[in-house]
């Protein structure tokens, strides 16, 4: 009879223990414990040693460490009908675990649907050229509209960056001819303005030079040492009239 009672008290005693033990959770800094007791919420503890009743409590755990989450490339239709396709990185973490248990069911799958299609209702609004030079407004655009949709899960946006911006191969060679048509253009406005500033010095020059014979004639001459430092021909040049009878006098 003894013995069948040491038989039955070990194992019972082994559960006991077993009992006792499952009742303690460490939980480490980054992770808190979202406690329900049957079936309503409890409190959040954490971190460190906690204890969670067996059967009555239960405990999900939350991490609130920074989530790094790719954004699937998406099919982006822009303000002027260009078709792209776009991908993103999103930065987010849990600041209430109570609201990011509660009030949605899976806050990863949730906050990953939702930025793809902000993503793609964001860049929708834009053009292609605003995809390619304003990537920080339309960054600082998502993150916000981001932000304020997940809040009521307990979950802050901290930053959106989009990574890729991909065209079709036909649309590359658009924009590289775009761009040479406006560096072709803008060397033509060069150009046409030098040849208006070199025209206003020379109408200021041939003023000054009407006004002062002599400056006239000394130019003419400066113009004939020019032309006699080269000895590699000779230049008959013909000598103005006004020249010679300036010199007569």
């Amino acid at each position: 009879m003894n013995f069948e009672i040491n038989y039955i008290g070990i194992p019972l005693a082994v559960m006991a223990i077993l009992f006792i033990l499952s009742m303690f959770k460490v939980l480490r800094e980054y992770e808190r414990g979202v406690i329900f007791m049957l079936g309503r919420f409890y409190k959040v503890k954490g971190p460190g040693l906690i204890i969670v009743v067996p059967i009555i409590q239960q405990i999900v755990r939350v991490d609130l460490r920074t989530v790094v989450m790719d954004v699937p490339t998406q099919d982006v239709i822009s303000k002027d009908n260009v078709s792209v396709k776009v991908n993103a990185v999103v930065y987010f973490r849990v600041l209430d675990p109570e609201k990011s248990i509660i009030q949605v069911e899976n806050f990863l799958e949730a906050t990953s649907q939702l930025s793809q299609t902000t993503l793609r209702s964001v860049l929708g609004q834009h053009e292609l050229d605003d995809m390619l030079s304003e990537r920080d407004q339309l960054n600082g655009d998502v993150q916000n509209i981001l932000d304020k949709q997940t809040d009521a899960w307990g979950i802050k946006v901290s930053n959106v960056e989009i990574k890729h911006v991909d065209l079709d191969e036909s649309m590359i060679r658009a924009i590289a001819k775009q761009a040479e048509a406006e560096r072709e253009r803008r060397a033509k406005v060069i150009h046409a303005q030098g040849e208006f500033e070199a025209s206003e010095k020379l109408l200021s020059a041939a003023q000054v030079l009407a006004k002062q014979e002599q400056a006239l004639q000394l130019r003419y001459l400066q113009t004939l040492v020019e032309i006699a430092s080269d000895k590699s021909s000779t230049i008959v040049f013909p000598m103005p009239i006004d020249l010679i009878g300036s010199l007569k006098k």
